[in-house]
């Protein structure tokens, strides 16, 4: 457990980077909880992830802006998904780039989304600076205020190791009907 500590708090910042691009929140919370046994520091943790959300949102945006017949072939399996998140961009306008931080599923589909309409690439770049700074701070203070029951749970499961797959496959299973049903054609009548 030691060793991997150790490994932790060595290149637990790149590691923290290139998760945070995708725009994930378990890397903070892992950060955090390492801040909390003083094995990284929280506001490097802070400053790695708000830079490397930024960025992810940022190079999304741009390549659905500048390189569409890149990314049109992805789209394509996520039809539903996307035209979910044009609604939101239609629907909510700026509040979307704070709201697309938070919902699982479409917080790279949102940037997509603005990318490919006439979004001004400047007022997304300022908006998406103070989203990701309060999706940063948001999850880092729920975090720290709950780090010593994180690390009992994280201590339980190395314990337990079968919890693991078991919890990730129900919340994988979860997000996934999730999906299904918001994003099904409903039928007309």
């Amino acid at each position: 457990m030691q060793d991997i500590l150790t490994s932790l708090s060595t290149y637990g910042y790149i590691a923290l980077f290139i998760y945070s691009l995708g725009g994930g929140f378990f890397g903070i919370v892992a950060a955090t909880a390492l801040s909390y046994m003083g094995k990284m520091d929280l506001s490097i943790s802070m400053i790695v992830a708000f830079f490397s959300n930024y960025i992810g949102d940022m190079v999304l945006f741009y390549i659905a802006r500048f390189n569409k017949d890149m990314i049109q072939p992805y789209m394509k399996n996520h039809r539903r998904k996307f035209a979910l998140s044009n609604l939101l961009v239609k629907k909510y306008g700026d509040f979307v780039v704070f709201l697309q931080k938070f919902i699982y599923g479409v917080k790279t589909l949102v940037p997509v989304a603005m990318g490919f309409s006439k979004y001004s690439f400047v007022k997304f770049g300022v908006l998406n600076i103070f989203a990701s700074a309060i999706f940063v701070a948001f999850f880092t203070a729920l975090s720290y205020a709950f780090s010593e029951p994180i690390i009992k749970v994280a201590s339980y499961v190395k314990d337990h190791p079968w919890i693991y797959p078991v919890v990730i496959g129900i919340i994988g299973g979860g997000i996934y009907l999730y999906f299904e049903k918001v994003t099904k054609k409903k039928p007309k009548n």
